[in-house]
């Protein structure tokens, strides 16, 4: 990395950094065969996009046996509640029956033996009544264990297409069609567009003095004449070493705090195509808020459209 060291008026600190977003992996949430990847490294996906779709031919074919579960299930529910609207009738029969001979044996129309045949028929018929209702039941259970085999295979099903969870911009592309993954296998790595920043490494003697919220400056080397706004959102409560690939804008120091620089959303929708994780830059916090920021730190009110400057074929193709 480049060292530089702007001469920064007093109540301003700087430091190199790069450019870092929330990475974001998209991953299967079953194991399977990779069927479709829909995008490619550096395109833009919007929240809710389809991006890539898991084989699921083995799953349609279990939804099929599950569906056919269930419409076999209903049949049998339905044969149960007719066998038991038959033993209710055959129930009514026999219990009427042994009312009657109870009644017809003090007057010797019906002699004791044949009203006991009665009775046990009609206690045969409750019985056969109260299984009757209980395989009803049995299969209605069984309709609801289908369906919840087949409610489980759709979602399965739907989470077999796999969508981006927010607006991001593809980073790698980790899988390709044929592929088979485990759970949780990853398929890309998205970087959140809507939460960019960049780390900076101050002294103690700067970072005790900077409040969260204060106001900061990114500048990428790309571009150096567009300073973006940003703020402090973050100051590490632990003092460290300073990695040997930053430096501070004053001398080394052996002991720093990590100050996180964040870039405002609504910046950043403006900035969006010029965002490109990794890129170096340097990071300047303002301490002292009766300070006024430089001249070449005042951030411009026209965005560029294109930092790049072409060269080798692609600058002779112009």
């Amino acid at each position: 990395m480049v060292l530089r060291k702007p001469a920064l008026p007093a109540g301003f600190a700087g430091g190199n950094g790069r450019l870092e977003a929330t990475q974001i992996y998209v991953s299967t949430k079953y194991p399977g065969r990779v069927a479709e990847v829909l995008v490619n490294e550096g395109d833009t996906v919007e929240a809710g996009q389809v991006v890539t779709r898991m084989d699921i031919s083995a799953l349609q074919a279990q939804l099929r046996e599950a569906e056919a579960q269930i419409r076999s299930a209903q049949d049998a529910r339905n044969a149960a509640q007719a066998q038991v609207a038959v033993k209710q009738a055959d129930y009514n029969y026999a219990s009427k029956q042994d009312a009657r001979s109870s009644e017809l044996v003090p007057r010797g129309a019906v002699s004791q033996q044949e009203a006991e045949i009665d009775h046990a028929a009609s206690l045969s018929a409750r019985a056969q009544l109260a299984g009757a209702r209980a395989t009803a039941v049995q299969s209605a259970s069984q309709i609801e264990a289908a369906r919840a085999t087949a409610d489980r295979l759709r979602a399965e099903i739907a989470d077999s297409v796999l969508r981006s969870p927010i607006r991001a911009r593809v980073e790698r592309r980790l899988a390709e069609p044929g592929e088979v993954l485990g759970a949780g296998g990853r398929v890309f790595t998205v970087n959140d567009l809507s939460d960019v920043y960049m780390y900076v490494y101050l002294p103690e003697s700067v970072t005790g003095k900077v409040p969260l919220g204060s106001e900061a400056r990114i500048v990428m080397d790309a571009a150096p004449q567009y300073p973006i706004r940003a703020y402090v959102s973050y100051v590490s409560p632990m003092a460290q070493f300073t990695p040997k690939t930053v430096e501070t804008a004053e001398e080394r120091h052996n002991l720093t705090f990590r100050v996180k620089l964040q870039i405002d959303k609504n910046r950043l929708r403006q900035f969006e195509p010029l965002v490109k994780t990794g890129l170096p830059g340097m990071g300047y916090v303002r301490w002292d808020t009766n300070k006024e920021w430089p001249a070449n730190l005042q951030p411009k009110a026209v965005v560029p459209q294109n930092l790049w400057q072409a060269t080798g074929a692609s600058a002779g193709a112009k």
